[in-house]
């Protein structure tokens, strides 16, 4: 058994075998002969944690309810999606062939999906790597944009800005769609573009509705190795959640400035403070979260998923 990338000791489920850690997610393998292999044959158990990152690391102080909050806003999403594109869930109900009663909330069991190794990025405003990209260039990902555009600006229309997947603790690359064309081909590459950007539209338009701007998201697809859906490209890991999408107060938009957002504002404002004391492009590693910080991210993510729902978090 691994250890987490925070060096922290993955939990210990039984009937399950932990095989990987990632910055938020552990997965976990059925033990042949459990349940759930018998149950589901070829599946995996992904696990959200409460570890948060930042700036490529993952931090040393976790976020009480995170990891619920990003499970279950992707169980809502997968829900209003679904006439759109299928997704990987098999069941995150709890018990002996779901999701073990420790993890219950924070966990789903899913298909197993051969992965394209592209981060599918649907951007409907202007703001970080795009934002840069826009003023060296005045392009996103070889996508010509208007002059005059700011930090925060609408976009003519919804675009796909893909990127390539990065190793733990180094930074996703923007590329263009030629690049992706060149990857996995042009059938698959289209696509993977055409499903981000009718998932982007569908959610846009929900987000909005409830008073939120959902500025841009991180989508990943792939394909179904087996069952009754073998073969057809689904969504993988998680969607439209604080992690992967940037959600923007609607009645405080206004262009030309870095926007309040529902996610991780309150870590990078204290880590890049002085009173974190940290340097964040020297060789330390991050120091502990206070208190006070950890309790406002946390309402953070909760208050996003009331936003979102509608409803509390179960």
């Amino acid at each position: 058994m691994s250890a987490g990338p925070a060096g922290a000791r993955p939990l210990d489920l039984p009937g399950w075998v932990h095989t990987y850690s990632g910055k938020v997610r552990d997965l976990f393998v059925p033990a042949p002969g459990s349940p759930a292999a018998v149950a589901h044959g070829d599946v995996v158990l992904v696990v959200a944690s409460d570890r948060i990152s930042a700036f490529d690391h993952v931090l040393p102080t976790t976020i009480p309810d995170k990891g619920r909050v990003l499970t279950q806003l992707t169980l809502f999403w997968f829900d209003r999606l679904e006439d759109l594109v299928g997704h990987h869930l098999v069941t995150a109900d709890p018990g002996p062939a779901g999701v073990p009663d420790a993890v219950a909330g924070r966990a789903m069991v899913c298909r197993r999906l051969d992965m394209f190794p592209v981060e599918c990025v649907a951007r409907g405003y202007l703001t970080g790597s795009g934002l840069a990209e826009y003023r060296a260039t005045g392009e996103v990902c070889g996508i010509p944009l208007p002059a005059g555009l700011e930090d925060g600006s609408r976009l003519p229309e919804p675009i796909f800005t893909p990127a390539t997947k990065a190793a733990l603790g180094e930074h996703d690359e923007n590329v263009s769609f030629d690049a992706v064309v060149a990857t996995v081909g042009a059938a698959d590459a289209a696509a993977l573009r055409d499903l981000t950007l009718a998932a982007y539209r569908r959610v846009e338009e929900l987000t909005r509705a409830r008073g939120i701007i959902l500025a841009d998201t991180k989508l990943e697809f792939g394909r179904a190795l087996d069952g009754p859906r073998r073969g057809e490209i689904l969504l993988g890991d998680e969607v439209f959640t604080p992690d992967s999408s940037r959600f923007w107060p609607a009645d405080t938009w206004s262009p030309g400035r870095a926007q309040p957002s529902f996610d991780k504002q309150y870590v990078r404002d204290w880590l890049t403070s002085p009173a974190s004391g940290w340097d964040r492009h020297g060789d330390a590693p991050p120091p502990p979260l206070p208190d006070d910080v950890v309790e406002r991210t946390r309402e953070r993510y909760l208050e996003a998923y009331r936003r979102l729902t509608g409803t509390e978090l179960p």
